[in-house]
């Protein structure tokens, strides 16, 4: 953990510190560093010579009166799907752990650069970003202690997937900061498990050049940080853009909440409980809240039940020639049979899901009004891991269930913003995800922040 006293857990904060004299850009990056090497494999790899060249690069822009952007100096990690010059994109696949390294950055990683953000390292992940539990026998499953506890024997919790070591690097104090990828949940499930904020991101609204991909049509990015402003901040800078500011409050404001949420989705006790309670916050702080039906939504989800889920296609194609070869037997299991599920699909399977879904991401658009749909992000709290590392049936189902409630929104390309509730009586950490039709980013963000500053517990 960082030990400087001016480390704060908050984008934001620390670089009010910096300016202010406060905190050292230097100091903080050394002690997020060495946090790094402590954290419980959340890294797959540490550019430590990068980082303090950065560092120093960030503390003279301080010193001289002219920061690069609002969050120059402020230490980020960045899930090893990016490119990184000089570093090896693993994917978090033993497959490619000797691939040879990155020749430029990612334009997504070049813009924090630009803004002045200092890459700490690479976080690791489920291999190919292919599951919703986070699990990695190849680099090993991150975890966070402060859950531990909560498991008989000293077992650990799973960490959520599949950015799971930028959930456990932001929710451990190491970066204030961690880019991850969302393809069926893989920013907003690890964000709830873990007790942090992660923003999914329309598709459109970030650059996608030098990741590597899982769907080529449901892939987007975010940021997972300790709160909504942090991502507004981060969302900002890498943007060239002004920061988006919350509304002033939310009287008036709608949030509509799908119908028959509980049953379909088999909502756990606490997690429903903390989120009828948030609910009634938002009541309280004049906001209305309709539980209604939501046909594009309801739609969705019966075709991911009924049909399948059109990422798992693309992602067999993705990897088919790697699961063709000698190396399929390389590859987790878990994964490997998970991707099979799709080679004998119909080949027409892929363009139906894709053709419905254009038409529902409209008609969602057309049903909300320019409102904001509210669910729990995730059924239950964080599972035990060992259990899951040795039963694969149970594995499939609990991943399966885990993603359940963050899929729709992956279809409907909904803005997603996913943020405490609260814990259930283990101390583990509940969530409720804030959607809005596609592209409207900027409007989820200003509403977010609003009801962070209004109802959120963190």
């Amino acid at each position: 953990m960082p030990t400087h006293p001016a480390y704060a857990a908050s984008a934001v904060a620390l670089a009010a510190a910096y300016a202010n004299g406060s905190a050292d850009v230097e100091e903080v990056v050394r002690a997020s560093l060495a946090a790094a090497r402590q954290a419980n494999t959340a890294f797959i790899s540490i550019d430590e010579a990068r980082a303090v060249d950065e560092a120093r690069a960030a503390a003279a822009r301080w010193r001289d009166g002219r920061p690069a952007s609002a969050l120059d100096g402020v230490p980020v990690a960045w899930k090893d799907l990016f490119d990184i010059a000089g570093s090896v994109t693993t994917v978090g696949s033993a497959l490619f752990r000797n691939r040879a390294p990155a020749s430029a950055d990612a334009p997504l990683v070049a813009a924090a650069v630009r803004a002045g953000l200092v890459g700490i390292g690479k976080t690791n992940l489920s291999e190919f970003a292919y599951s919703g539990l986070g699990l990695n026998p190849h680099f090993g499953t991150p975890f966070d202690p402060a859950f531990d506890a909560t498991v008989a024997g000293g077992g650990h919790r799973v960490p959520g997937g599949s950015s799971s070591g930028a959930a456990i690097a932001v929710a451990m104090g190491v970066v204030p900061i961690a880019v991850g990828t969302d393809t069926a949940g893989s920013i907003r499930v690890p964000a709830a498990l873990n007790g942090v904020v992660g923003y999914r991101a329309s598709r459109a609204r970030y650059p996608q050049e030098g990741m590597a991909g899982l769907s080529k049509s449901a892939d987007t990015v975010g940021p997972l940080a300790r709160t909504v402003a942090d991502c507004a901040a981060f969302d900002a800078v890498v943007r060239g853009r002004e920061a988006t500011g919350a509304l002033s409050d939310l009287r008036g404001s709608r949030f509509v909440v799908p119908s028959g949420w509980h049953a379909r989705f088999a909502v756990t006790r606490a997690v429903a409980d903390n989120f009828v309670h948030f609910l009634a916050r938002l009541a309280k702080a004049g906001a209305r809240i309709d539980e209604v039906p939501v046909g594009a939504f309801d739609a969705a989800c019966d075709l991911i039940r009924e049909r399948g889920w059109f990422g798992s296609l693309e992602a067999f194609e993705a990897y088919r020639s790697v699961l063709d070869s000698a190396d399929a037997e390389r590859i987790d299991q878990r994964v490997r049979t998970r991707l099979e599920l799709s080679r004998n699909v119909p080949a027409p399977r892929l363009a139906e899901l894709l053709a419905q879904r254009l038409r529902l991401i409209a008609q969602f658009a057309d049903e909300l009004r320019g409102d904001t749909l509210v669910l729990p992000t995730v059924p239950h709290v964080a599972p035990e891991c060992a259990p899951l590392e040795a039963d694969a049936e149970l594995f499939a189902r609990v991943n399966l269930a885990t993603l359940s409630m963050t899929m729709p929104g992956s279809f409907l390309d909904t803005p997603a913003i996913a943020m405490p509730t609260g814990a259930d009586a283990q101390g583990l950490p509940t969530s409720v995800q804030l959607m809005r039709a596609q592209n409207d980013d900027d409007a989820l963000i200003a509403v977010a922040q609003a009801v962070e500053q209004t109802v959120a517990v963190n």
